[in-house]
């Protein structure tokens, strides 16, 4: 199981991890199993600007192709190149080596959820 403590969670499954004033933004287990397995991303560019709940790029599986949404705005102060070899990355380690984005000048956003009310949430979402 990997951990997860300290990270929050948006409803359209990203997480955010902070760590002073940059945030660590990836898919969650959820999505990323949703998904199927990754071949591609787009990505925003270092220094872009990124609204709390904003459009922050796609992500391409053998499934579909859907948005990403940035779970806090700020700064686009990193984005992990290794994903554009290894998209799989997002697959195998989605809160590791397949992180996305990072951010600076954080914008907080208090519909975030912790851990239980994201396990909740997705609890509401599976098939029964």
């Amino acid at each position: 199981m990997p951990d997860v403590s300290g990270m929050r969670f948006s409803e359209s499954h990203e997480w955010v991890k902070q760590d002073g004033d940059t945030a660590t933004i990836g898919i969650t287990e959820y999505a990323q199993s949703q998904l199927g397995d990754v071949i591609y991303l787009e990505l925003p560019t270092v220094g872009q600007q990124l609204d709390a709940g904003g459009r922050l790029g796609v992500i391409e599986s053998v499934k579909a192709a859907s948005d990403l949404y940035s779970p806090v705005g700020g700064e686009v102060a990193d984005v992990n190149q290794e994903l554009k070899d290894h998209p799989e990355y997002v697959n195998q380690d989605p809160y590791g080596k397949g992180w996305i984005i990072k951010l600076r000048a954080i914008k907080d956003n208090p519909k975030l959820l912790d851990e239980k009310a994201y396990d909740d949430f997705v609890k509401g979402q599976a098939p029964a």
